[in-house]
């Protein structure tokens, strides 16, 4: 299943840099383990936001969940899911 994920990130403005900077590295090789798994198959950042747009494809919503719920950033994201289906005027034949 394809869900589209809005992800807004909002760390506390009093947390010490180099705490933000260990969860953003975590953040960092996780995001990029699950790209190069084929589960986190496109990732946007949001032009002038600490944001991003992404595409998963996973098997159902339980795996989304604790997809997202185990990145390093999840207790100060904002999180809006949607799930996606095949459009019938698309001119490709997958939903690659």
């Amino acid at each position: 299943m394809l869900f589209k994920v809005e992800m807004k990130v909002n760390l506390p403005h009093d947390m010490p840099a180099e705490v933000a900077a260990e969860i953003k590295a975590r953040e960092k090789a996780y995001a990029q383990e699950l790209q190069t798994q084929g589960k986190w198959r496109h990732l946007w950042r949001v032009a002038g936001s600490y944001a991003n747009v992404s595409i998963f494809d996973v098997a159902d919503n339980a795996e989304l969940q604790d997809l997202i719920s185990n990145l390093p950033l999840f207790p100060y994201m904002d999180i809006q899911v949607a799930p996606l289906c095949r459009h019938p005027s698309s001119i490709h034949q997958d939903d690659r």
